[in-house]
């Protein structure tokens, strides 16, 4: 289940929450008690990792990092906030 961040437009409050993507999004704000929550866009943080298709089939030449390889770059292995 993804995890979606919220903020308040009555009182600036933030929230995170777990929901399905099939669920409502949230609108009352359990700060203030006001239906003004709006969701906020967030990067995604994720990384495919292993032997699989992705390292496999999609990246080329000197791109690949393929699952225990020490070779390559280790700057894509950490998080932005």
């Amino acid at each position: 289940m993804p995890i979606y961040e919220y903020q308040c437009e009555s009182c600036n409050h933030g929230l995170e929450a777990l929901q399905k993507l099939s669920d409502a999004p949230l609108v009352d704000c359990p700060a203030c008690g006001k239906a003004s929550l709006k969701k906020q866009i967030s990067a995604a943080g994720f990384r495919l990792s292993g032997g699989g298709w992705y390292e496999t089939d999609f990246k080329s030449g000197k791109k690949k990092n393929l699952a225990g390889d020490t070779s390559g770059s280790s700057s894509a292995s950490g998080a932005a906030s």
